[in-house]
């Protein structure tokens, strides 16, 4: 038995933290089944372009509002976004999005030096991209994908802001499943960063 009051109060304490954390485990299991898929970008030949004296910087992608998380969003309905229970991304897609927006300005041939931030390389230009929308929509047969980007260009000496624009593709999903949802997303994706890095070589001429 103990009789200290402090010991007794401390095992209590011990006590309930255990039972709580049971009670959430309890609560929240983890699917055993759960389906984890990612974006990804194949990668091109380098053209043989004239690469200008140019360092962009790719700032960490941001998401809008409901896409930011792991979990894979779609609608069956107009303004109501769901997510699939037994499926999601291995990031959320802001993070995933960083390693190939700098892929898809490299594979353009366009920059002497393309930088992910934080970095110590003095950079000329950075770029900042917001997922506006990326979710699998139900409502139409077949599905499709819809993926937007907005983008903004910022001159690092001067600070301004030189370009902006929201980039757009859909691809219809070759199965009614997340993971026909994926593949329609990364072939959407891919033609949209070509676009972004077109976009991002004309903005930055000189």
């Amino acid at each position: 038995m103990i009789r200290d009051p402090r010991s007794r109060l401390r095992l209590l304490c011990v006590l309930a933290f255990a039972a709580a954390a049971v009670s959430c485990t309890t609560l929240q299991p983890q699917p055993e089944n759960m389906s984890l898929h990612f974006l990804t970008l194949p990668a091109q030949p380098r053209p043989a372009l004239a690469v200008r004296e140019v360092v962009i910087e790719v700032a960490p992608p941001r998401a809008w509002p409901g896409f930011d998380t792991p979990q894979m969003a779609y609608v069956r309905r107009p303004y109501e976004l769901e997510y699939f229970a037994m499926s999601r991304w291995v990031d959320t897609p802001s993070r995933m999005l960083a390693p190939l927006l700098v892929r898809a300005l490299e594979q353009s041939g366009r920059f002497r030096t393309v930088v992910q931030a934080p970095s110590g390389v003095a950079a000329t230009y950075r770029l900042d991209v917001e997922i506006a929308r990326l979710l699998q929509d139900f409502s139409t047969r077949p599905s499709r994908i819809e993926v937007v980007l907005r983008v903004q260009i910022t001159d690092v000496a001067t600070k301004r802001v030189i370009a902006t624009r929201m980039f757009e593709d859909i691809e219809e999903a070759p199965s009614e499943n997340p993971a026909g949802g994926v593949a329609a997303a990364n072939a959407a994706l891919r033609r949209v960063l070509e676009r972004l890095a077109d976009f991002c070589a004309e903005s930055t001429l000189r």
